[in-house]
This record gives C-alpha cells, sequence and structure tokens, in this order.
C-alpha cells in the first residue's frame, strides 16, 4: 500500500491532498498494491466517501475528541501506531506547511529516510524513486529510499488529483476498529472500504496543542493551492499598492496574490503570502511578478511555475532571467493597462 496523509480545514480536504492522493493512486497501481489515505481529527465521516471517489482503495478515519485541532507529537504519534500496524511501502504527504511539520517527525519516530519537496514520483525496478530540486532550484536530485516505508512530501499544483469512480456499494462500507490507547490493531479492509479507528491521546498530547486558530481577516485563497499568482516585490513601494495586485488577481480565476521577502518584511502584507525559500514554494500554471528584482531566494520558490510573467524597470533584474515573458517598465502603468485588457478578454 501507498499511505497518503490527507490534510483537513474547516472540515474540507485541501487540494493538495487530492493532489498527492492522486499521484500515490497512479504509482501504487504500477506496483499493483492498492493506495490508502488517512485522515486524523474528529467527526470525519463526511470526507471519507470524496477520498474514495479521489483515489483511495482504502481510507483511514482515526479519531479522538482531542485531535479536532492540529498537534504535532500527538498526531505523528497516531501515525506512527498506524504505519506500524498497516506496513505501507511509502507515505505521501502534501508538502504544506502542516506537512512539512508531520512528515519528518513520522519519520523520526520510525527511523527511516524521507524525499521533501518531491516534483516527481517514478517506479524504476518496482521501487519508488523521487526527483526533488536542490541548491535552491538550481539541480535536481533523483534518489530512491532504502529504507521502509519510504516517507515523502509531494510540492502543491504540481501532481494532478485522479478523478476516479468508486461503486456505491464500496463507498458504503464502514468498518470501525476497537479503540486503541497504545498500539493500533487495523482489521484487514477491503477495496472500497473506510476503516474508522477511536485513537487513545497518546501521554503529553495535551503539552503540545492548538489552543486557537485565528483568521486572517477577508482571507484569501492560499498561494500555494493558487493556479494563478500575482505577486508583488520592493517595486510596489508602498502598502496600499498591494490593492492593485488584489484588483488583477480578483479578475483572474483561482488566483491568489504573492510577496517576496522584502515586502513581508517591511510589513506590507502578511507572511501568509511570502513566497520564497524562508516562505512557501509554489507551483502555479502562470506567476506574474510585479517590481520583484528576483533574488535566488525568491526564485526558489517559484521557479517551478509553468509560465513566469515578469515587470520590472531594471533589464538587467535577475527575475528575466527565469522569466518567460518579460516587460522593461513602470509597474504601475503595466499594471491598469495589463488589468484592462484583460477585462475585455474575459467579456469576450
Amino acid at each position: 500500500m501507498i499511505l497518503t496523509y490527507i490534510e483537513i480545514r474547516e472540515g474540507k480536504i485541501k487540494k493538495s491532498s487530492l493532489e498527492t492522493l492522486g499521484e500515490a493512486a497512479r504509482r501504487a497501481a504500477e506496483l499493483g498494491v492498492p493506495a490508502g489515505a488517512v485522515v486524523v481529527g474528529d467527526g470525519l465521516d463526511g470526507v471519507a466517501a470524496e477520498l474514495l471517489a479521489a483515489g483511495a482503495a482504502k481510507v483511514f478515519l482515526l479519531e479522538n475528541a482531542g485531535l479536532a485541532a492540529y498537534a504535532a507529537p500527538a498526531y505523528a504519534a497516531v501515525l506512527a501506531d498506524l504505519v506500524k500496524a498497516a506496513s505501507p511501502a511509502a507515505v505521501f504527504f502534501p508538502a504544506t506547511a502542516m506537512g512539512k511539520d508531520l512528515a519528518p517527525r513520522l519519520a523520526a519516530r520510525l527511523g527511516v529516510a524521507m524525499a521533501s519537496d518531491c516534483v516527481k514520483v517514478e517506479v524504476r525496478a518496482g521501487r519508488l524513486v523521487f526527483t526533488r530540486p536542490i541548491y535552491s532550484g538550481k539541480a535536481f536530485l533523483t534518489l530512491a529510499l532504502s529504507s521502509t516505508p519510504a516517507v515523502a512530501s509531494l510540492r502543491p499544483n504540481v501532481f494532478t488529483p485522479a478523478a476516479l469512480t468508486i461503486p456505491a456499494e464500496a463507498a458504503g462500507s464502514v468498518r470501525t476498529a476497537p479503540e486503541a490507547s497504545a498500539a493500533l490493531t487495523i482489521p484487514a479492509a477491503s477495496a472500497g472500504e473506510i476503516v474508522k479507528t477511536a485513537v487513545g491521546l497518546p501521554a503529553g498530547a495535551e503539552n503540545g496543542r492548538a489552543a486557537e486558530i485565528e483568521h486572517e481577516a477577508g482571507a484569501e485563497l492560499d498561494v500555494a493551492e493558487a493556479e494563478i499568482v500575482v505577486s508583488g516585490g520592493r517595486g510596489m513601494r508602498a502598502p496600499e499598492n498591494f490593492a492593485l495586485l488584489r484588483e488583477l488577481a480578483a479578475i483572474l480565476p483561482k488566483a491568489a496574490v504573492g510577496a517576496s521577502r522584502a515586502a513581508v518584511d517591511a510589513g506590507w502584507i502578511g507572511h501568509a503570502h511570502q513566497v520564497g525559500q524562508t516562505g512557501k514554494t509554489v507551483s502555479p500554471n502562470l506567476y506574474l511578478a510585479f517590481g520583484i528584482s528576483g533574488a535566488i531566494q525568491h526564485l526558489a520558490g517559484m521557479s517551478s511555475a509553468k509560465v513566469i510573467a515578469a515587470v520590472n524597470k531594471d533589464a538587467e533584474a535577475p527575475i528575466f532571467k527565469a522569466a518567460d515573458y518579460g516587460i522593461v517598465g513602470d509597474v504601475f502603468q503595466v499594471l491598469p493597462a495589463l488589468k484592462d485588457e484583460l477585462q475585455k478578454a474575459l467579456k469576450e
């Protein structure tokens, strides 16, 4: 089995998790093993059928009221118990903030190796082979992990979600496993089965838990999951000018506003929007960079975008070396003109 950790936010499955599950299903088919999905939390019945339809042959629901909010040590402990009981060949995570936090904790508990932020997964001679960027995206490393299970995190927006159809009678099959306070005992599950387990809280779980979740006012689409990222840097000059980027993003489908570290450090926009080595890694279909010089730390976070278009008044800006299209000019002249042209094109 290839097991995928599924991230849930406010009762909904994150798009990056469906992408990761889709890739797990494809590689599992090549290996001739089932694809599984695991969700940790409380009140998870509503997501199980969607996961079966998205490529999972087995869905494990690990429930406890104390796990309703993400808590890294407790989540890692219950996941480790499941992995030991189910013995998957590999465990995949989406390379989101949560996935990057949880995957290495699981690998450490199991004493196995991990491949992080992978952009390609292959099967060669019956083994999983992972490709990940290194040296800030300047090169790629291809590796196979000798330990079992192979733990890997997959970069969002790189892989395609699966669109599989599961028979209704299979999707409705639910098996409840007995509560496990120490080690999990997972009953054998047939294809399309949901295995629901009441797990016990690991010792010390109360010492590391989320006390409260604060939502940003006017919360926007996460840049890591957007198909188009409209990003601004120091060249935007002031925080109020990011409104121009938001206006442009508002007329584009599945678009989010990003920023360089310089803009975030200046307090012009929140850290959740930062793209780069110390921010988020994005792989959108289109990355629009306005007033961003293109420091190597920023390029490391967006160089895997399918198309990059940049606007900068400095013709020698490094961003133009990475861009597919570039405009040397004033962003405050280009932005309104681009917005007008896009609006006309979308009306046609």
